[in-house]
């Protein structure tokens, strides 16, 4: 078996990256979604990082400075305010990016090319 799954692995074979010339324009609109994705995961990923600290500084100082959110936020709705920002975040900055590339390469452009 072990054999089997070595063998399997040395098969694999990772296929090179096409010259930009030579892609068609249903493989270029392709790359360029792929991109598009890419760079809005990128920027989401900063975003929630971001908003992940500048929720839960004031959360964690309120929990341990208000009398009201002492008596009633425990540890779990102080992950839930944080994690809901961050979340928030990421998904409305993934999304924003995402359009905004699929803007700059919207159908218009490959018409005019053509």
């Amino acid at each position: 078996m072990r054999d089997a799954w070595r063998r399997r692995r040395e098969s694999f074979v990772i296929a090179s990256p096409q010259e930009p010339s030579t892609l068609t324009l249903a493989e270029q609109r392709a790359l360029n979604s792929k991109r598009c994705t890419e760079e809005g995961v990128r920027a989401g990923i900063k975003a929630a990082s971001i908003a992940c600290v500048a929720s839960a500084v004031p959360t964690l100082i309120g929990v341990r400075v208000i009398p009201w959110a002492k008596a009633n936020l425990n540890y779990t709705a102080q992950a839930l305010i944080i994690s809901a920002a961050s979340i928030a975040a990421y998904f409305i900055t993934a999304d924003k990016t995402i359009l905004e590339c699929a803007r700059r390469n919207s159908i218009a452009k490959y018409d005019r090319s053509t």
